[in-house]
């Protein structure tokens, strides 16, 4: 296996899929985060992966704070797509495969199924149409890459969905959850293996990568509180205009997994499963 390269290695993704990359592949494998590169800046993004030559780049550095994103519109494009685009320069330098982590906000939200990697993007948001152009860089400059959309990641390494929960569980008697967005809640131990995974079989293209099953933000709430063993926390739904954010997300941007699993033999566990795993790691 030739040099691994990460980008992205201290976020809550990379730093679960450092260790899982060297335990599973031979060659040499590293980590780079915004102190040994700005992916910003064009020029030395360029010359220090020229200067490496790595055969992978993974990149899952990322501007992620979805409401930020809109406020901060110049920053959310010059990491998420000029930063992939500068990735993807220096690869072509060297002969680079590029991995991508994208996201479920490239779509829209309209079409009431499950969206397969061919199904046509619409973003709602300015985080999402940041992502989009990635993607389009990604396989506008190079002939080697692999665009994993995942969603609502969670994970030991940064902030999370499951952590707020817990949080404002222990906080107050009533939580009120929005119930009308639907997506798949995704442990990043999971998406760290089958990336690695999808990285070790050289699999090309666009796969969806995320836990099986789906359900509301609500409902993920309920079965962290229930999981959690917390009792007298009662969990309310409301709606996303009662709740009133920046940012426009999809009603119902669940991926469909099943090219995952038709042509790499990966699936992973359902949602509920891996909640119970998360929770179980951070409650020992």
């Amino acid at each position: 296996m030739e040099r691994i390269l990460v980008l992205g290695a201290k976020g809550m993704l990379g730093r679960d899929l450092m260790p899982l990359l060297r335990s599973s592949l031979k060659g040499d494998v590293l980590g780079w985060d915004i102190e040994e590169i700005n992916i910003e800046n064009e020029t030395s993004t360029v010359s220090a992966i020229e200067h490496l030559k790595p055969g992978v780049i993974i990149n899952a550095a990322a501007y992620t704070d979805v409401d930020g994103c809109e406020s901060h519109r110049e920053k959310a494009f010059a990491v998420n797509a000029e930063g992939m685009r500068h990735v993807a320069l220096g690869a072509q330098r060297c002969g680079a495969t590029v991995v991508y982590l994208s996201t479920d906000y490239v779509f829209g939200g309209g079409k009431g199924a499950p969206y397969a990697e061919e199904d046509a993007p619409g973003p709602l948001n300015v985080y999402g149409a940041s992502k989009l152009k990635g993607e389009e860089y990604v396989q506008q400059l190079t002939k080697d890459f692999l665009i994993v959309r995942t969603q609502w990641l969670y994970g030991r390494h940064g902030k999370n969905f499951v952590d707020t929960v817990l949080r404002l569980a222990r906080e107050k008697k009533v939580l009120t959850i929005v119930d009308d967005q639907v997506g798949s809640p995704t442990y990043t131990v999971d998406l760290a293996k089958a990336l690695s995974e999808l990285v070790r079989q050289e699999r090309r293209g666009i796969f969806n990568v995320v836990n099986k099953g789906s359900c509301s933000w609500f409902q993920f709430a309920k079965e962290i509180v229930r999981r959690s063993g917390m009792e007298g926390v009662e969990v309310l739904p409301i709606s996303s205009k009662e709740l009133n954010r920046p940012a426009v997300r999809p009603a119902y941007s669940v991926l469909s997994t099943e090219k995952l699993a038709r042509e790499t033999g990966v699936t992973l566990r359902p949602w509920q499963e891996a909640v119970g795993a998360y929770l179980a790691s951070v409650q020992s």
